[in-house]
């Protein structure tokens, strides 16, 4: 892959990296015990633990914000996972076969790890 190709992927991968923080951000917050993870959270608004329709309403929104920081978290790991694979020079290469992944492939998804070949999802 050529030094500009590769520009270009690192340039999506980190523009890709910060839209997922601004996403988790405003659902989670870093989690402490588990490093570059997140956690749900329920905004920071304080509930009256005496009403019990506002306790179920945060307890449901924790449960959808779970949810979500999981998966955003996955990609955000999936993101990090090729700048490091830049960084090592390995970026592009099929974690299966060691060939190229197709070029058009990483312009769709640029964290790819493997060519469309061997995705089995």
């Amino acid at each position: 892959m050529n030094k500009k190709n590769l520009e270009q992927f690192k340039k999506k991968l980190l523009a890709e990296k910060s839209e997922l923080e601004s996403g988790l951000s405003g659902i989670g917050q870093r989690n402490p015990s588990n490093a570059g993870g997140w956690e749900a959270t329920t905004g920071g608004i304080e509930v009256d633990s005496a009403d019990e329709n506002e306790v179920a309403d945060k307890l449901e929104e924790l449960e959808e914000n779970t949810g979500i920081v999981s998966q955003l978290d996955k990609q955000l790991s999936e993101v990090n996972a090729a700048l490091e694979r830049i960084e090592k020079g390995t970026y592009g290469t099929c974690e299966v076969c060691g060939k190229p992944i197709e070029e058009d492939r990483l312009m769709a998804n640029p964290s790819s790890r493997v060519s469309i070949k061997h995705d089995h999802k």
